[in-house]
């Protein structure tokens, strides 16, 4: 199989994974979404779960994350942007959820999408191609943590949730996401330092980042699809 049909495949194939996401994405439903609405007190352990599965789940974030994740070798380095990111959405989501700020869900996640766009455009080194002088990335990082924060707003502001131990649960559900993302980032991290101890990694860098650009774009598009068709999420 050539190059160029391997990566018409990839993208064929993302196409269809994040079209099924879509519809069956991290969002808060079923049981959970029963739950969350009739809950009228301090939960911890059950919102921890619920926080922890959403970023699990949660392959926008996820996506982004590889991105950032992508060329960096060391864990002081990760452990940097991470904590950044992990700042940023930390903030805008308690203060979206307990100051009900205005979020329209399929906006933000339309420009979460972006950030995959723009980490994978980054990594192809696509400012410098332009001649463009790429934003500092610790800054950018923070940056895109504060909108994915939003998105996790969103979820949450879908139900009517009691005032009764809701801070609580926020703050419980906030660290729920960080466990998920920590666990998640720890396999990203091992399989990326794998995966560059061979010999292919410098050849299949581009195209694995030309991957994650496409599904950037798919999200994105996505989203805006469902903004401007006034779809429910």
């Amino acid at each position: 199989m050539s190059t160029a049909l391997r990566r018409r495949t990839g993208l064929w194939s993302l196409a269809l994974l994040l079209a099924s996401a879509g519809a069956l994405g991290h969002t808060i439903a079923g049981s959970n979404a029963v739950f969350v609405q009739g809950i009228d007190r301090p939960a911890i352990a059950a919102f921890l779960y619920l926080g922890a599965k959403h970023m699990v789940t949660g392959y926008d974030h996820l996506l982004f994350l590889c991105g950032v994740l992508f060329y960096l070798a060391r864990p002081r380095q990760v452990l940097a942007y991470v904590s950044l990111f992990a700042l940023g959405h930390s903030l805008t989501l308690l203060a979206g959820v307990l100051l009900a700020l205005p979020v329209n869900a399929a906006l933000i996640d339309a420009v979460i999408g972006f950030s995959v766009i723009y980490k994978a455009f980054e990594n192809l080194s696509g400012f410098r191609s332009l001649g463009l002088r790429a934003p500092a990335p610790h800054s950018a990082v923070f940056v895109f943590g504060l909108i994915h924060g939003l998105g996790l707003a969103s979820r949450l502001q879908a139900f009517e949730m009691s005032a009764n131990g809701l801070l609580a649960n926020l703050l419980a559900f906030n660290v729920g996401v960080e466990i998920g993302q920590m666990l998640a980032l720890t396999v990203i991290f091992l399989l990326l330092s794998v995966w560059r101890r061979r010999d292919s990694f410098q050849r299949q860098a581009r195209a694995a980042n030309t991957l994650l650009l496409g599904a950037g774009f798919l999200l994105t598009f996505w989203q805006l699809s469902l903004w401007l068709l006034g779809a429910p999420l």
